[in-house]
């Protein structure tokens, strides 16, 4: 295992230890190695007080209550190791930060305020282990279990709730069966977590190898009733027509299509899952009496933004998110025309065809399909790739520009011009031989 840790980690640790503090490798990095993964954050307990590490590295952070200073390391790649002074904590009152921080003496001490068995384990620069929880013995069973009392565990601390999920998904561990109860018990509290804090934990359970059983986990345990209420509303809707592959209700159909959807980018895999989150708004019924979702895709958009913005998700993910739902209905009728397709490119934007289409492939494979792309799709995704060629058309494009159209209209710079260019765009994005300079000159003097 001391192999796998690069010479700068090595080199802290060490002027740490001939300082004449002890010192260990904690958490994670500790998980990983026994897991013969990756390890991409380091960090290390110690007896040094926050007030001790600073005088050994000076180059440091230290801007928190909790003993936590941060050295930079810039190789092998730009990190920050995290040393934190061993501690107890007491006092949870808002079930999330401590009231009450006092040093510890032992790594035992420290270990003891850890969240789950794996993640309690300490290792010396001998690669000795000091796992007072039987962490080592979970980590072969493939087990996530609390430290200590599950019911203290969670309560200290609600975010440790979704956690368990997350570990559980992110390495195909079982949840022991009191951890598990009392995860279950305690769901509410996550109402107490920032969304934000949620957000992540959530993002992370989407780009692991196991999004779909990580959101089954949510729901079963009573957390996503917190989370994402919205996606249990399609509970229990039928979604079946004569003809029509459809055979789960909608909430199931969510669920399958995030098991399917081919990208691993989990904002993608986030719109999978809610895809069809505007079903049950639009459900109404034909004049046989069988169900319809007539522009679902538009009210899921809208209810998509809502729950974007509660969970805080950046500006970007969040249009990311609804362009896809928006758009995830597209046409690929063999028959439509090269301005169609060229449409299509132009609604949901270049960087996001093939996200869209993935998104479809999930729909389509966790609506019971067999085939993860119909001859339409593959001929539809050929299309596309003619269209956008070595360099889509674009704005750029046309037979005029901005300094043409201040100079005929006699107008000064401003967002009148970019108006203008990308009326003219979508008109000529249509019907190509409109791209020549007299008719675009033409049509921009033409009264509207």
């Amino acid at each position: 295992m001391l192999s796998k840790i690069p010479k700068e980690i090595i080199e802290i640790y060490s002027k740490i230890k001939d300082s004449g503090f002890s010192v260990f490798f904690v958490g994670g990095c500790v998980r990983n190695l026994i897991l013969k993964k990756d390890v991409k954050d380091w960090d290390l307990a110690t007896i040094a007080t926050p007030e001790d590490i600073i005088k050994l590295f000076p180059d440091t952070f230290y801007d928190n209550k909790f003993g936590t200073v941060g050295v930079p390391v810039e190789k092998p790649y730009k990190q920050v190791v995290e040393i934190t002074t061993f501690r107890t904590e007491q006092g949870f009152k808002d079930f999330r930060h401590p009231t009450n921080v006092t040093w510890g003496k032992t790594i035992e001490e420290d270990l003891a305020r850890r969240d789950l068995t794996i993640n309690a384990i300490a290792m010396d620069l001998n690669a000795k282990l000091i796992d007072p929880f039987s962490g080592q013995k979970d980590i072969e069973d493939k087990l996530i279990r609390a430290v200590g009392k599950p019911e203290e565990r969670f309560k200290e601390d609600a975010l440790r709730l979704i956690r368990a999920i997350r570990f559980a998904s992110q390495l195909d561990f079982r949840i022991e069966d009191k951890t598990w109860n009392e995860v279950k018990k305690d769901a509410e509290l996550i109402n107490q977590i920032s969304k934000e804090r949620i957000r992540d934990e959530l993002l992370k359970i989407l780009s692991s190898n196991f999004p779909y059983e990580g959101v089954t986990l949510l729901k079963e345990s009573g957390l996503l009733k917190y989370i994402l209420p919205e996606l249990l509303e399609g509970k229990d809707i039928s979604q079946a027509r004569p003809g029509r592959h459809h055979t789960d209700d909608v909430l199931t159909h969510n669920l399958m299509s995030l098991k399917h959807c081919p990208s691993e980018d989990p904002i993608v895999r986030f719109a999978a899952l809610i895809h069809d989150v505007g079903k049950p708004e639009v459900l109404a019924k034909d004049e046989k009496g069988l169900v319809i979702f007539h522009n679902h895709e538009t009210v899921g958009a809208r209810v998509a933004k809502e729950i974007c913005e509660k969970l805080k998700f950046s500006k970007k993910d969040k249009n990311r998110v609804v362009n896809l739902i928006r758009w995830h209905m597209f046409t690929v009728d063999e028959h439509i025309t090269d301005a169609a397709i060229r449409r299509f490119i132009r609604r949901v934007g270049v960087e996001n065809v093939k996200d869209v289409i993935d998104l479809r492939i999930g729909d389509r494979l966790g609506g019971g399909t067999q085939t993860a792309e119909s001859w339409r799709l593959k001929l539809f995704k050929k299309r596309i790739e003619e269209q956008l060629g070595p360099k889509p058309f674009s704005i750029e494009n046309l037979a005029i520009n901005g300094n043409d159209i201040m100079k005929e209209l006699k107008l000064k710079p401003g967002p009148k011009i970019g108006e203008i260019l990308q009326k003219l765009f979508e008109e000529v994005d249509e019907d190509l031989s409109k791209n020549t300079r007299e008719y675009l000159i033409k049509k921009i003097k033409t009264p509207r």
